[in-house]
Parts: C-alpha cells; structure tokens; sequence
C-alpha cells in the first residue's frame, strides 16, 4: 500500500500509487478497512442505480466505451476524482494505457457480435465479457468490481439473472473466494474460460 493509507492490499489487486492516493476524495479514510468501506457504499450506490429500476440501457449502449467509463464513476465517483478516466500508467495488470481504447473498442465490437449472432449461452457471454474487460485492466483500480458489475448489466439487459461470482453459498471464507476467482482468472488467460464460468455461476 502506497503512503497514507494502512495495511496491505488484496491478493491479485493493483496496488495503489501515490499519484492514485492523490485523487482520493473522502478525508477520514486512513486505513485499507476504510477505504474499502467507502467503496462498497459508493458500489451498493450504483448498486440502486443500476439494478433497482428499469434497465438502465440497451444492448447498443452498454457495450460501449462511453458506457463503460459511466459504470466506473457511477461505482467509486464518491471516493475517487479519477473515477471514469481511463488509466495512463503502465501497471501489473493490462494492457499497455496506449492500447486501451483499442482493446476496448475490439472487446465491445466481439461482445456486439456474440449478443448477435448468439455466439455462446448468454452466462458465458457475460463472463468472456468480464474477462476480456479485466484483461484489459482500463482504470487505475476497482477493475474486477467495474467488470463483474459490467457483465451482471449485460445480464440484466436480457432478462437473465446476475451471476454469484462464488458468493451465493456463503461457506467459503472471502479470501478463499477471491483466491478462485484469481485463479479462474488466469486459467482464462490462459485460453480456459471454464473455471471462470463454474465460478461465476456457482
């Protein structure tokens, strides 16, 4: 953890800069806890935006970078003033910043295809969309929260029911959730997406 916030960051997070810690917006934040609290009511926010009303867009719309950089600020624009802007430093996840809006822009073009032509089923759809995003990595930080809830809009769109992403039992630890989830992400790296849908849809 950069200086002036306390205690170590999850497993698999990008960590954060000094430069990033610049822009945080809430004044008593002072440790990890804090700030992770701050997030999750910014989240559980768009949260109500999000899933508590009618669909917040089309098809058309959600795969788009316009839309994308919305979800993000609507998510942690309350504790961060580079929430929605598009990361310029080269971290150790994602493509390189230069390559972002390319990636993107072919990752909303595939996923426009999928929905189209009904390339997969519509969970795995939702959840190359996710991976392909957090490959991608377009944010300083919040990048997997940012994805999965990208992917659950999707979802929305069509009717379908959000995905658990390993939560809906409540019997394994969070640690241990977030440890399968990071590895279900790799093995997709790695060209298997079948771990990251068991999980997604568990």
């Amino acid at each position: 953890m950069a200086k002036g916030i306390s205690g170590s960051d999850p497993a698999g997070a990008t960590p954060l800069s000094d430069e990033d810690l610049d822009g945080l917006i809430p004044t008593f934040i002072a440790t990890r806890s804090d700030l992770n609290f701050a997030e999750q009511a910014n989240i559980e926010a768009a949260m109500r935006w999000a899933f508590g009303r009618r669909r917040v867009a089309s098809i058309e719309r959600l795969l788009s970078i316009e839309f994308c950089d919305r979800v993000h600020k609507r998510m942690f624009g309350d504790v961060w003033r580079w929430a929605g802007k598009r990361r310029t430093r080269v971290t150790n996840i994602g493509v390189d910043p230069t390559q972002i809006t390319t990636h993107m822009q072919l990752l909303f073009g595939d996923a426009k295809y999928w929905h189209e032509h009904d390339s997969y089923s519509e969970i795995e759809r939702a959840v190359r969309l996710h991976h392909r995003l957090v490959s991608i990595h377009p944010y300083r930080n919040g990048n997997g929260r940012h994805a999965r809830f990208i992917a659950d809009l999707y979802l929305q769109a069509l009717s379908a029911p959000r995905l658990t992403w390993g939560m809906a039992s409540g019997e394994r630890p969070d640690i241990e959730v977030r440890a399968a989830y990071i590895s279900a992400l790799v093995a997709a790296d790695k060209g298997d997406i079948g771990p990251l849908l068991l999980i997604a849809d568990e």
